[in-house]
């Protein structure tokens, strides 16, 4: 009995034995991401310099090569555009009388394009987006609806405008309406809300490919995300809880679930992307609603947040505001009103009336913002792509070990 006894509880021993093991090996792995994420996180521009653009450089050449390959294996459809790109050029270059019509297609097309990759800049996954409503199209808005309410008319040349906005002839102050000034700026809009929800795709077509071919995605959201699903239960802060409530309402309401965290502003959606890959939401069903929810929606919000702000009154009386602030008010109420009599001035000059330039402050700091920022996004999508192949190093290391150790 007692060797019976003692043979029964071997097993259980050893069943413990297997399990603190298993423990020990998940909490070694864990530990192990920990330590290699760090190490990427480290791999920066200003930390390692040389070491990061030369990865940067190994990192694009992979991605060219990916790239030329997935065009290859689609050489029928980049035959047939090349073929329309020729018959555009040859239609082009030949006098005519349809000229006037490829005139208007080109310019409308480079109107459209500019926009729209202004919108994928915007919400591309490359470490940072560039913030191009804040840069480029919160500032038109804002210059169409200053003009509009100056000159009393929307009559501005079609878009791509001159490098000024001259008033034309006959406009009436006060006959300027709301909605005269969403029209006229709505192209630009909705081609920048269109770009948008483009760059949304490449969370949903990454998560929708790791859950039908069950891989690892190189992909370090997806992994939060799973590690979200995981302790789903346990989640007690409010960051959590709010990524949690934007994963259960993508996946119980569906379309209209994604509708509405598309229509607000939303630094969580790249989330909802996620969940609906990992979830095989139909593609039309997450691309529509995304589309429709950041184009239409979304973007005439924001549209009219931005027309009512610089309406010609709200203007006047910010400018009032700050020069009733005590001591510094007036000596920064004069640039503002410099800068809005200049931008005045400017729309009633017309070609070879010759007007003096003038510098201010106002512009100067807006032109060394933007450029701040745009190198910034540079130099954030150099360390993303450092980081993606030390990641692919990390990997690759990390097999051979393991397949040493299983030989």
């Amino acid at each position: 009995m007692a060797k019976n006894g003692a043979s029964c509880e071997q097993p259980q021993k050893r069943g413990t034995k297997d399990k603190q093991n298993g423990h020990f090996a998940d909490s070694a792995v864990s530990e192990r991401r920990q330590k290699d994420r760090e190490e990427r996180l480290a791999l920066v521009l200003w930390r390692r310099p040389i070491v990061t653009l030369h990865y940067f450089l190994l990192e694009t050449f992979i991605t060219l090569k990916k790239w030329t390959l997935k065009l290859w294996q689609r050489r029928g459809t980049v035959f047939l555009i090349l073929v329309l790109c020729s018959l555009f050029s040859l239609a082009y270059s030949t006098e005519g009388a349809h000229q006037k019509y490829v005139q208007y297609l080109e310019k409308r097309f480079l109107w459209c394009a500019y926009w729209v990759g202004l919108g994928i800049l915007s919400s591309v996954g490359l470490g940072t987006g560039l913030h191009t409503f804040l840069l480029y199209l919160g500032p038109h808005i804002a210059s169409v609806t200053l003009a509009a309410y100056e000159c009393g008319s929307t009559d501005f040349p079609e878009p791509p405008y001159p490098d000024q906005i001259i008033c034309p002839e006959g406009g009436v102050e006060g006959s300027i309406s709301l909605w005269s000034i969403v029209s006229k700026v709505r192209l630009e809009a909705c081609m920048w809300g269109a770009g948008t929800a483009i760059g949304e795709l490449p969370p949903y077509f990454m998560a929708r490919a790791a859950r039908l071919s069950g891989a690892d995605p190189d992909d370090e959201d997806y992994e939060e995300f799973e590690e979200m699903l995981e302790q789903a239960q346990t989640a007690q802060d409010f960051v959590t809880r709010a990524k949690l409530g934007v994963q259960n309402m993508v996946q119980k309401v569906g379309f209209f679930g994604i509708l509405a965290c598309a229509s607000i502003p939303n630094p969580l959606f790249d989330l909802a992307g996620i969940t609906c890959g990992h979830f095989l939401v139909p593609f039309w069903t997450f691309f529509g609603a995304t589309l429709i929810g950041k184009a239409i929606v979304k973007m005439h919000i924001q549209k009219l947040f931005v027309i009512i702000t610089f309406s010609k009154h709200i203007v006047e009386q910010m400018v009032s505001l700050i020069g009733s602030l005590p001591r510094v008010g007036p000596s920064i109420q004069k640039p503002f009103s410099e800068y809005l009599e200049a931008q005045r001035s400017k729309l009633h000059h017309h070609t070879g009336a010759g007007t003096p330039a003038t510098e201010n402050w106002l512009a100067w700091v807006f032109e060394k913002v933007v450029l701040v920022m745009v190198c910034y996004f540079i130099f954030s999508i150099i360390n993303s792509m450092a980081q993606s192949y030390a990641k692919r190093r990390q990997q690759s290391r990390q097999q051979r070990y393991t397949e040493e150790k299983t030989k």
